[in-house]
């Protein structure tokens, strides 16, 4: 498992050291060299931030880190963090955030995003009525209250289907997005023109019922995920009343209340996407949640929380997220 990565100052390289013992025998000429040598050397020296984001350092990075290592340690299996103060551009804690994680039904928040992009261009209403058959549902793995409460079809509005995909995590309602925002290579391309990288978005949910493999095809990497939701904040794309549209579906989810929302203080607005896989031999691929914190002093924190291929009960695998989520928010708290 990786380190959590944070701001360290680095110590002066070889070569500085190297000026000191001639800069010792040039006098006030020498002096002057070593000033201008000192800063080249210091900024040779100085670990890179991650693109876009300011680290933290710092007594309180550590202790966060070390916070963070022991939680992820619970689920045994493979977890992803990465969190961000919007505001500030902060990076508040980052574990294995580059690496590739099955997405589940983190991914109709980017197939949402694509399809109001369509909304905005007029091509198409929020209103507008569209049929839904038996043929169109996913399969009984999958979770699906559209298939489960209208058994022989139905019709539905746009804005229903996306409070179906948003707040109730429905396969079917993902899946008949995703058609409607022209597939997944619109989606991927969507993404792509946001220049966000990372995350990949190739099946629909009916395919993870047939193939359970597929489900690691449809990845993304914590950063990735916080750039989506950067980009939902600061909606880039999108209309404002789009992007309210689905922050209001977001924050109004029935989905993983015991996850990034479990031991935050009650009322603390959480705007978020969950995602969940089935369990294979004990393991399950997916227990995830991603979102957008809402602070007491109105600045946001954008999470995201994957936990991978965990021998662990669901009850464990929650509870990581949560203890993850609530280690950020007592971070966080104390600086502002």
């Amino acid at each position: 498992m990786d380190a959590i990565h944070f701001h360290e100052t680095a110590a002066a390289s070889p070569d500085c050291t190297f000026l000191l013992k001639i800069i010792a025998k040039t006098g006030m000429a020498g002096f002057l060299v070593l000033l201008l040598s000192l800063g080249g050397c210091s900024r040779k020296a100085a670990s890179a931030p991650t693109a876009g984001k300011t680290e933290v350092s710092g007594a309180e990075a550590n202790l966060l880190q070390q916070r963070t290592t022991q939680i992820a340690a619970l689920a045994k299996g493979r977890v992803g963090v990465s969190a961000v103060l919007l505001e500030t551009r902060e990076l508040i804690a980052s574990l294995n955030s580059q690496d590739h994680f099955p997405m589940q039904s983190v991914y109709k928040l980017p197939i949402s995003m694509a399809l109001m992009k369509q909304v905005d261009a007029g091509k198409i209403k929020l209103e507008q009525r569209v049929k839904i058959a038996k043929e169109d549902y996913v399969g009984r793995a999958a979770h699906s209250p559209i298939r489960d409460q209208y058994p022989n079809g139905t019709e539905l509005s746009v804005t229903e289907l996306l409070r179906f995909a948003l707040s109730e995590s429905d396969g079917t309602a993902s899946d008949v997005l995703m058609k409607l925002a022209g597939g997944h290579e619109a989606v991927q391309a969507y993404l792509t023109d946001l220049g966000i990288k990372d995350m990949m978005i190739l099946d629909t949910e009916q395919s993870f019922t047939q193939d359970h493999s597929l489900q690691y095809r449809n990845f993304a990497t914590p950063d990735a995920a916080v750039d989506l939701l950067r980009a939902l904040y600061e909606h880039r794309g999108l209309s404002e009343s789009s992007q309210a549209l689905l922050l209001k579906f977001m924050a109004e989810s029935t989905t993983g209340p015991k996850r990034l929302k479990g031991l935050l203080p009650a009322g603390t607005t959480v705007s978020h996407k969950t995602g969940t896989s089935g369990t294979e031999n004990g393991i399950t691929a997916a227990t995830n949640d991603i979102g957008l914190i809402t602070l007491p002093n109105g600045k946001h924190v954008a999470i995201a929380v994957f936990v991978a291929d965990s021998p662990a009960d669901e009850i464990t695998r929650e509870a990581t997220i949560a203890k993850i989520a609530k280690a950020v928010w007592d971070s966080v708290g104390k600086k502002v």
